[in-house]
């Protein structure tokens, strides 16, 4: 998958998380994610807003929000939570088959399906198994990219070991665990560090807490 293109596997994805949140109860869908101050329906208003983002509608957004990107995400996130759970379901749904992204590598689309798919499912003691494949080009790109959320400074100076597949990065005291896992660190995810160990884990855990 590294050199292919990542929107089938994010259509497959988006189609598995629809199947996961239909059974929801309304208490479920106010349960706080793994996403700071948001809650599992609002991370779902942020990736239905993502999913239907075009460059041209980004810049727009921006502008009009005063450059100040998490104003933006509050805006579009009140506009998608407008009507019933069911609806914005179905709202996710007439546009999950679409390949719109807004400005920036098409990894981070892949990204923010696994992480926030993640942000949702975790809390709600949903499992789910990505394909391995996916995760690691989510994490090849993550330790190269302070977009937005900081994942290269954060695994500075750390050993990155997965024990589930062959992948490492980085160098210096070693963190090892899940690839999934590492990917949940890497982009600030304080709920996996339980899965993690090694000598380094001290220091990433104090990046974390940053």
């Amino acid at each position: 998958m590294t050199t292919s293109s990542p929107w089938p596997t994010i259509h497959q994805e988006r189609r598995a998380l629809v199947d996961d949140l239909e059974p929801l109860t309304d208490t479920q869908w106010s349960t706080p994610s793994l996403c700071e101050r948001w809650t599992v329906r609002d991370v779902f208003a942020h990736m239905t807003a993502t999913e239907k983002m075009t460059p041209p509608k980004f810049v727009g957004k921006l502008v009009g929000s005063g450059f100040r990107i998490n104003t933006m995400f509050e805006k579009d996130i009140a506009h998608e939570e407008e009507g019933t759970p069911a609806e914005a379901l179905d709202e996710f749904r007439a546009h999950m088959a679409d390949s719109t992204h807004p400005p920036g590598p098409i990894d981070a689309m892949l990204g923010e399906m696994i992480v926030h798919g993640e942000d949702i499912r975790r809390p709600l003691g949903i499992a789910h198994e990505y394909p391995m494949d996916a995760v690691v080009r989510v994490a090849d790109f993550y330790k190269n990219s302070n977009l937005l959320i900081g994942s290269k400074s954060r695994v500075a100076g750390l050993t990155l070991r997965a024990t589930d597949t062959d992948w490492t990065n980085g160098s210096g005291p070693e963190v090892s665990g899940p690839m999934l896992a590492l990917v949940l660190a890497m982009t600030g995810r304080s709920a996996s560090l339980d899965e993690l160990s090694g000598e380094g884990l001290d220091q990433l855990k104090s990046a974390l807490s940053k």
